[in-house]
């Protein structure tokens, strides 16, 4: 089974994104797609060719890590992007941000600050699937940091490539145009009932 490239051209026209930028930001993401398919078909000839013990097989392995997440977190990014809306305060995920954080406020203050941290990564909102707990999580790469078993909920690209040609190293700018942005129904189905 290969990954196929998701169609997110509907996010073309969507305030403070110019088509350059996001032009540019699929065609790395359709790399991603295609590294992993790639990398899928190497690794399974290598296993039955048996060189499973060999250095070329485990570098590949934790390449794997890279490209797949690549994948994925743009697929999660692009996801909880539309035209603009705001969080519902009567919804369980405002409830939910209000209660692990103390306010909406407080966590957007944590979110957009782990956005501001020096480096290049992804910012990303995790539910603890055992407890069921939010949190801000900084992740560099794209497989370091992952908070293992959380469910991600809310995926902000922080790499330069989601914002220079637009904003050049103006982060915090970007970061204000990602929030006017948040498709809010979209990362509130991603919350999970955790008992």
């Amino acid at each position: 089974m290969s990954y196929t490239v998701k169609d997110f051209s509907n996010l073309i026209g969507m305030e403070g994104f110019s088509e350059t930028l996001l032009n540019n930001h699929f065609t790395l993401y359709q790399g991603y797609v295609n590294n992993t398919n790639k990398l899928l078909t190497m690794l399974d000839s290598m296993m039955k060719d048996g060189k499973l013990g060999t250095p070329e097989y485990a570098e590949l392995k934790r390449r794997l890590g890279f490209e797949f997440n690549g994948m994925r977190l743009h697929e999660y990014y692009f996801g909880n992007l539309s035209d603009g809306q705001t969080i519902d305060a009567s919804g369980r995920l405002f409830r939910k941000l209000v209660g692990d954080f103390g306010s909406y406020e407080e966590w957007e203050k944590d979110f957009k600050g782990t956005g501001m941290m020096r480096g290049i990564g992804w910012v990303i909102l995790y539910q603890d699937n055992v407890s069921g707990r939010l949190i801000n999580q900084w992740i560099n790469e794209h497989e370091t940091g992952h908070l293992a078993g959380c469910i991600p909920m809310l995926i902000m690209d922080v790499f330069e490539h989601a914002y220079m040609i637009d904003y050049g190293l103006k982060r915090a700018d970007y970061i204000e145009v990602f929030f006017n942005n948040i498709d809010w129904v979209a990362v509130e189905g991603r919350l999970k009932q955790i008992i």
